[in-house]
C-alpha cells in the first residue's frame, strides 16, 4: 500500500494505492488527513477517485436503487500511471486508470489554481479494446467520506445547501438536514447504505431553469465546507447519498437514467466528462463564495468589459417593452447619455413590423418601425459617444421566419422523426456547419454593417433531452450542441474581440459557467418587481462574479425618489442594467439615477477586484431586510433595503470589521441620507430607514 499526499492552496488530498493495484482517493479537504476518521465497513475499497457505468456489464457490489456507486467497470478499475507537474494555472494531475477486459483507459484530471482553494475536475475516456462501448454514466469528480471529520452524527453535524432557481425567481439557497432531506441514520454506521439519494440536476437546454448547477456542504462541528459547480450549460447531475458507513458526493454532465444520455464509445473514441469545480475552506458561504469568486475570475476569457464595467442602458423594461421605433429610440438616446450610460441596447421587435415572437429568424431591421434604417439609429447611438447594441435570440427559428422551411430539417433538433417544438420556435442545430454559418453571417451582418458593439443573446425556449439525429442517444445530441455552441461562441469572440454579448435565458435560466466563462455579462432575471428584485442583486453573487451581475434598474414613470432611489441601489454595487422610460422622469427623480451612475463609475474599480457577504445572510423574498456587501480590501460596500418592515431599525454585522475604526459614509444618495452608526466594538452598522420601503448605500473604509 502506498499514500500520495498534495497540499495546495489550503487544500489537502490523499490518495492511496492498494496492494491490489487500486488507487483511492480518501480525503479532499481544507482539514488535515486522519485516517482515523475512516469508518467503513469495507476499509477504502468504496472510496473510489471514479464511476464509470457501461452498458451490459454486471454490478456485484452492495448499492440499492439507482445510486451510482459500485459502477462497472468502475469498481475494477486498476491504477496505471499518475503525472505530477505545473502548468500556467497551477498544479496538475492526471491519473491514469484502465480496465484490461473491455480496453476502457480512464484518466482523472485535477487542475488546480494558486492562491484559491478550488480545483477544477473532469474525467477522460478512452477506448482501447476491439469492440464498443456503451457509456451510461461517467463522474467528473467522485468523493466518499465528506461526512468523516468530526465525531457528531451525520444528522447532527451536516447541512445541504441548495440552490432553486426559477423565472422571475432566480438564486433562492435553503439549507436542509440530512432529515429533511431523507438521509437520516437509519443502519448501523459501518454499513449504511440506502436507497435514498439527495439529487439534483437539470435536463434540457435551460441549465438553471430548476436549480443552479452547484450546492454547498456544511459541517457545522468542524466549521468546514465543502462547495461545487457543474460547469456544464445544458443537462447536468450531482448526487449526495450514503456507501459503506460514510456519505458521497458525485458530480457529472448528462446520464442515462437522468437525462436520456448515452455514448457509444467505439474503439480507438475517447470522450470528455464535463468540467467541474470543487473546493474546501473554514467557514461558511461567505468563505465559499470568496474563493468561487476569485477562481471563476480566474478561468473567465479575459476582457475588456470586466476591466471597465460599463453601464448599459437597455429599452425594454419598464419602457418601450420590445415596440422600438426610431422615434421612440431617439429621445431616449439623448436621455440616457445624459444619465451617464456608456452601452444603448436596442430590445427585442427590432426585426418585425408587429408580432414578432414566431418570426424570428432572418434578423433583418423592420422599415415599418426604422423608416431611415436602423443603421441610422445604431450611428446616433455612436454620435451620442455609446456604443449601440441589439437584442438576439440567435439559437432558435420561428415557425413563421421565411426561412424555415427553406433550409433542411437537419438544421433544427430532431425527435421521433419531427422537428422539436417550443413556444412556436424550432431550436437549431449547431452540430450542423450551415447553422454555424448562419450563425456567423448574422452577427458579422450587425458588427460590419451596422456597427453594433453590443449583444443581448436571448433565449426563451426549452427544446427538451435533446435531438436524436446524428447522435447515440437524444442526451448525446444534446450535448454535442452544447459543445459546437460553446466552440462557435470562442471563434465569434477570437473574430471580435470587443464584442460584448450578454448571456440571457428568459433572465437567469442559463446561469453556469460553461457559458460564463466566455460571456462577460449575465442577465440575472426578468423580475418586473424592483422591491423583490433586492432579493436577486443580494444573492446574485453567490452564483456568479459581481461584475458579470447585470441587475435591472427600472424606475417608474409615476413613482418617488425613494423607488428610483432603491432601484438603483439594487444595481450599483453589480453591473448597471439602466432602463424605465427616463424621458417621462421628473428631473429630480431623473438627477437621482444619474447621481447613481456617477457614484458607480468611481466605485467600479473596486467592484471587479471584491469579494461578496452578507451581513444578514442569503436573501428570501419575504425578509423585511435585506443586505449585500462587497469587501474590497481597505473599503466595505454595503447595501441595506427595507421591504415594509415593521421596525425602521436594522442592526448590520460586518464581523470582519469588528474592532477597526472606520470613516462610515451613505455613498448613496447623498442628498437623502440616513441616520446610521458604526459600532467598532461590535462590529454593526446600525441604520434608520423612515421609509417603509426604503434603501442606501454605504462605503466603509479604513482610517
Amino acid at each position: 500500500m502506498k499514500r500520495i499526499e498534495i497540499k495546495e492552496n489550503n487544500l489537502n488530498m490523499v490518495y492511496e494505492i492498494t496492494d491490489e493495484n487500486e488507487i483511492k482517493l480518501l480525503h479532499f479537504s481544507n482539514l488535515p488527513f486522519d485516517e482515523n476518521d475512516i469508518n467503513s465497513c469495507e476499509g477504502t475499497a468504496s472510496f473510489r477517485p471514479v464511476e464509470v457505468l457501461l452498458s451490459g456489464l454486471n454490478r456485484p457490489g452492495e448499492r440499492h436503487g439507482t445510486k451510482y456507486t459500485y459502477t462497472a467497470p468502475g469498481y475494477r478499475l486498476k491504477y496505471k500511471d499518475m503525472k505530477d507537474y505545473r502548468n500556467e494555472t497551477g498544479r496538475k494531475l492526471e491519473i491514469l486508470m484502465e480496465d484490461k477486459p473491455t480496453g476502457l483507459e480512464v484518466c482523472s484530471n485535477i487542475q488546480f489554481y494558486d492562491g484559491i482553494s478550488v480545483i477544477r475536475s473532469w474525467t477522460e475516456l478512452k477506448n482501447n479494446g476491439e469492440e464498443d462501448l456503451g457509456v451510461e454514466y461517467v463522474s467528473s469528480f467522485a468523493l466518499l467520506g465528506i461526512d468523516k471529520e468530526g465525531l457528531l452524527s451525520t444528522d447532527e453535524k451536516l447541512e445541504v445547501l441548495i440552490a432553486r432557481n426559477a423565472w422571475q425567481k432566480e438564486l433562492i439557497w435553503n439549507r436542509f438536514s440530512m432529515d429533511q432531506l431523507g438521509m437520516s441514520i437509519s443502519q448501523p454506521d459501518k454499513v449504511r447504505r440506502s436507497s435514498q439519494t439527495i439529487s439534483v440536476g437539470n435536463t434540457g437546454n435551460w441549465s438553471t431553469k430548476n436549480y443552479l448547477p452547484m450546492g454547498c456542504l456544511k459541517n457545522k462541528e468542524t466549521d468546514s465546507i465543502l462547495f461545487w459547480q457543474i460547469e456544464q450549460n445544458g443537462s447536468w447531475y450531482w448526487e449526495i447519498s450514503d456507501q459503506d458507513g460514510h456519505m458521497y458526493l458525485q458530480l457529472s454532465g448528462p446520464t442515462e437514467h437522468q437525462s436520456h444520455w448515452w455514448k457509444n464509445l467505439k474503439p480507438g473514441d475517447t470522450f470528455a466528462s464535463v468540467p467541474v469545480s470543487v473546493g474546501s475552506a473554514c467557514g461558511d458561504v461567505e468563505e465559499a463564495a470568496g474563493e468561487l469568486t476569485k477562481y471563476r475570475r480566474a478561468i473567465r476569457r479575459k476582457n475588456e468589459d470586466n476591466e471597465k464595467l460599463p453601464v448599459i442602458f437597455n429599452d425594454y423594461m419598464n419602457c418601450l417593452w420590445g415596440d422600438p421605433t426610431t422615434e421612440k429610440e431617439l429621445p431616449l438616446i439623448d436621455k440616457a447619455k445624459e444619465a451617464g450610460c456608456e452601452y444603448f441596447c436596442v430590445d427585442c421587435g427590432w426585426y418585425s413590423a408587429g408580432f414578432w415572437w414566431d418570426g424570428v429568424g432572418e434578423w433583418l431591421p423592420s422599415k415599418e418601425r426604422f423608416p431611415g434604417g436602423l443603421k441610422e439609429v445604431m450611428d446616433y447611438i455612436r454620435s451620442k459617444g455609446m456604443v449601440p447594441g441589439v437584442w438576439l435570440e440567435l439559437e432558435v427559428m420561428g415557425i413563421k421566419c421565411p426561412k424555415a422551411d427553406k433550409v433542411p430539417d437537419d438544421w433544427y433538433f430532431m425527435r421521433h422523426g419531427k422537428k422539436v417544438y417550443d413556444r412556436s420556435r424550432y431550436q437549431l442545430d449547431f452540430r450542423n456547419p450551415e447553422v454555424i454559418a448562419h450563425a456567423t453571417e448574422v452577427i458579422d451582418r450587425l458588427v460590419n454593417e451596422y456597427g453594433v458593439g453590443y449583444i443581448k443573446m436571448d433565449y426563451n425556449i426549452e427544446p427538451g433531452i435533446g435531438t436524436e439525429l446524428n447522435a447515440d442517444s437524444a442526451g448525446d445530441g444534446l450535448l454535442g450542441h452544447n459543445r459546437a455552441y460553446l466552440k462557435w461562441l470562442d471563434g465569434i469572440f477570437v473574430k471580435y474581440p470587443d464584442l460584448v454579448i450578454e448571456n440571457c435565458s428568459s433572465g437567469g435560466l442559463r446561469m453556469d459557467y460553461a457559458m460564463l466563462s466566455r460571456y462577460s455579462i449575465q442577465s440575472t432575471s426578468d423580475q418586473e418587481d424592483y422591491i423583490r428584485y433586492a432579493t436577486i442583486a443580494a444573492n446574485s453573487p453567490m452564483a456568479l462574479t459581481p461584475e458579470q451581475a447585470a441587475i435591472w434598474s427600472y424606475p417608474l414613470t409615476e413613482g418617488d425618489k425613494e423607488e428610483v432611489i432603491f432601484n438603483m441601489v439594487n444595481a450599483i454595487l453589480l453591473r448597471i442594467h439602466q432602463s424605465g422610460h427616463l424621458v417621462n422622469l421628473s428631473q429630480e427623480r431623473f438627477d437621482l439615477v444619474k447621481e447613481a451612475i456617477s457614484y458607480y463609475k468611481t466605485i467600479r474599480v473596486d467592484i471587479k477586484n471584491a469579494v461578496p457577504f452578507w451581513p444578514l445572510g442569503l436573501s428570501k423574498y419575504r425578509d423585511p431586510w435585506v443586505s449585500m456587501g462587497l469587501n474590497a480590501g481597505k473599503k466595505d460596500y454595503v447595501a441595506v433595503w427595507r421591504r415594509n418592515s415593521q421596525t425602521a431599525f436594522a442592526t448590520i454585522p460586518v464581523e470582519h470589521r469588528k474592532g477597526q475604526d472606520l470613516k462610515v459614509v451613505c455613498g448613496y444618495p447623498k442628498a437623502k441620507p440616513c441616520n446610521y452608526k458604526w459600532n467598532k466594538e461590535a462590529g454593526e452598522l446600525t441604520v434608520e430607514f423612515p421609509n417603509p420601503v426604503s434603501a442606501r448605500l454605504f462605503c466603509l473604509e479604513e482610517v
